[in-house]
């Protein structure tokens, strides 16, 4: 007699019955676009409106998904409404650069992410996380949602440069929380493509967050390159020295490194930690799934001391970590725009179009997943895993523009969750209520509180 428990099914917005009203859709979408869904959006394979922005097609047949982001990647770009919130932002950075610019920054990017490269970080992370891990007090109540903002900046700052990022680190996680909290939310009058000129509030309040950020990247290369101009063979191949040895007439301009470094810094680190605070809570509150992942990571710590093992060595750990990513993705929406009118399949895709293919809603889509609002692991298990779609599951993205960090993201969540699970147990305790919110990432609204007992 099977008496496993009813699968964990965690917090998430109902989806709509009733289409919101104009002005209930702005406040919706400025407060929580997770919110905005309705029933359709999880049963059926397109939708296709005219919106108050424009027309409006939301794309979840895995077909439409692949023939969008690659068989017919080139007549697609980057969608206007996206480009309003990120570009002030990130600028040129490698998510919101375009045609010549993304290419000369992701060539520039490429050598650091190989998997040789990728290898050569574990033992920074794992040194970085067992460092992070060392100052829990056994028996305390944490934010676990922060402390995962501290541990991936850490292991960001370790590998990708040398530990040599500029400022504070306490300051950083409450300042990318105020910067996500302004200027990662869409504004009203982006989503209504009001002209730029028109002032929003959002980035005026998120102006100090922002000039933060920016004097960190500043000072992070001006104390880099004098580095370099003291001993240019004593300074580390990392990714900021790479990306200043891409500067010059036929590379990269001074402003493109500075965009990536905020773009990694920013946002390269900020999906991980959310993955990693959304995993530690499925797993805290299913606990008959939690069990055999530690009994996964004890095994494998007592027998495989390099790291570089532990992701294929992990499948249970690694399914967890992936069906938390499919819960709650932390990009959970692809925007594009068609260059040039097209149908697929039936489909009419207007001029200036919003194609959104939302993550949020394809990973809960009813006819693509079975109890798809539950957390059940065993969907990411071997032999599992392979009968999916390579469409229906987009937690990097997919096509030219997938995450190029996204084998560095896999290592590096084993890893820490490796070391987390092995030493610690978390528990949710009474005021462990996370409600996701849509910030440019999935964030737990309320934070992750939770117990820390040593194992």
């Amino acid at each position: 007699m099977d008496t496993k428990p009813a699968p964990f099914v965690p917090p998430a917005p109902k989806p709509r019955t009733v289409p919101p009203s104009t002005l209930e859709m702005m406040r919706i979408v400025y407060r929580n676009p997770l919110e905005l869904w309705g029933e359709p959006s999880y049963n059926e394979p397109w939708i296709s409106v005219t919106g108050v922005g424009g027309p409006l097609v939301v794309a979840n047949d895995p077909a439409l998904i692949r023939h969008v982001l690659v068989d017919n990647a080139k007549n697609y770009k980057m969608a206007t409404v996206r480009q309003k919130i990120l570009r002030p932002i990130l600028r040129d950075g490698l998510l919101t650069a375009e045609g010549d610019v993304w290419k000369r920054s992701r060539k520039a990017m490429a050598p650091v992410f190989t998997p040789r490269h990728i290898f050569g970080f574990a033992a920074p992370m794992l040194k970085r996380t067992n460092e992070f891990v060392d100052r829990y007090v056994d028996g305390t109540v944490t934010d676990v949602a922060h402390d995962m903002t501290m541990l991936t900046y850490e292991i960001l700052a370790e590998t990708l440069f040398s530990n040599e990022i500029a400022g504070e680190p306490g300051s950083f996680a409450s300042q990318i929380d105020r910067l996500f909290e302004t200027m990662g939310r869409v504004d009203p009058l982006d989503l209504l493509r009001a002209p730029d000129w028109l002032p929003r509030l959002t980035r005026i309040r998120g102006r100090k967050s922002l000039a933060y950020f920016r004097n960190i990247v500043s000072n992070t290369v001006l104390m880099r390159e004098e580095r370099l101009e003291r001993d240019p063979n004593g300074v580390s191949q990392d990714f900021l020295t790479l990306l200043l040895k891409a500067e010059g007439p036929d590379g990269l301009t001074r402003a493109e490194v500075e965009d990536n470094i905020i773009t990694f810094i920013g946002a390269g680190h900020e999906t991980t930690a959310r993955a990693l605070g959304w995993t530690l809570y499925c797993l805290a509150e299913a606990p008959w799934e939690r069990e055999p992942v530690e009994a996964e990571v004890d095994a494998v710590l007592a027998r495989e001391p390099d790291p570089t093992k532990w992701l294929d060595a992990m499948p249970l750990t690694r399914a967890a970590f992936e069906e938390a990513l499919r819960l709650y993705p932390p990009a959970p929406s692809i925007n594009r725009e068609p260059i040039e009118p097209e149908t697929f399949n039936g489909l009419y895709i207007p001029p200036r179009a919003a194609v959104l293919v939302m993550p949020w809603v394809v990973h809960r889509h009813r006819k693509l997943w079975d109890r798809p609002d539950a957390f059940l692991p065993e969907r990411f298990h071997p032999g599992n895993r392979e009968k999916m779609d390579r469409f229906q599951y987009l937690p990097f993205g997919a096509g030219p523009r997938v995450c190029i960090g996204a084998s560095f993201a896999m290592q590096e969540a084993i890893i820490a969750l490796a070391i987390l699970l092995s030493r610690y147990r978390f528990d949710t305790v009474a005021e462990t209520k996370p409600w996701p919110v849509q910030k440019l990432t999935t964030q737990p609204e309320g934070g992750l509180p939770m117990r820390v007992t040593k194992r």
